[in-house]
């Protein structure tokens, strides 16, 4: 067999019986690492710690490797507010994922005379949506449809997100000063009840001035 050393020097061609007796004295383990060679190539290494980072260079990659969903989300040219707001909130959400969205505007009938209107559509979808996507493929007619493509944009999305939470802090500061000026202003209710007498043994009193006087 051909043997390579625990540091990746080639050692040479040795009979297994030397190649084992030497991995044994460096209390490593014999590998085979390509049987289709001729000979065959084993290396001395630590077997264990082998399978270890083998193991961690396959989750890494996992890792990088995304898997790239493209959703699809359909308009029509005259669709309602509602409608519009609803399917817009899904593809904010799709992209808020990270996935892909084609944007599909259906025309029907005449409606083809004017896709225009479709090409209105799109951009306020992309308009809505600039916070969590961008313009990856530019409206374009596909038959009796147009269609765009959003791809996620992260960039937009921690700006976004940073401005919420900018908001959400000054929300908070700004809720005890509001509290502290409502236990602080006098009422009016507060103002004339200070002024009133406080018990009926005053107002007799009072009454008893004046008769005296």
């Amino acid at each position: 067999m051909r043997l390579v050393g625990p540091d990746g020097a080639q050692i040479g061609i040795k009979p297994l019986p030397e190649a084992l007796s030497m991995a044994r004295e460096l209390e490593l383990d014999l590998v085979e690492v390509a049987d289709k060679a001729n000979p065959p190539v084993c290396r001395i290494m630590d077997y264990g710690k082998y399978k270890y980072e083998a193991a961690q260079r396959a989750k890494e990659s996992r890792k990088k490797s995304t898997n790239v969903v493209v959703k699809e989300m359909k308009y029509r040219p005259k669709i309602g507010a509602g409608d519009f707001g609803t399917k817009t909130k899904k593809v904010e959400h799709f992209l808020s994922e990270g996935h892909k969205v084609k944007v599909t505007i259906m025309f029907r009938g005449r409606e083809m005379q004017h896709p225009e209107l479709g090409r209105k559509i799109l951009d306020q979808v992309a308009e809505a949506v600039a916070d969590q996507g961008r313009v990856e493929v530019y409206p374009r007619l596909d038959g009796r449809n147009m269609t765009m493509v959003l791809g996620p944009d992260k960039k937009a999305q921690a700006a976004a997100e940073k401005r919420r939470q900018a908001e959400t802090e000054g929300a908070a500061e700004a809720a005890p000063a509001a509290e502290a000026d409502e236990v602080t202003a006098p009422t009016a209710e507060a103002t004339e009840a200070e002024s009133a007498p406080d018990t009926v043994d005053e107002v007799e009193a009072t009454e008893a001035d004046t008769d005296e006087a």
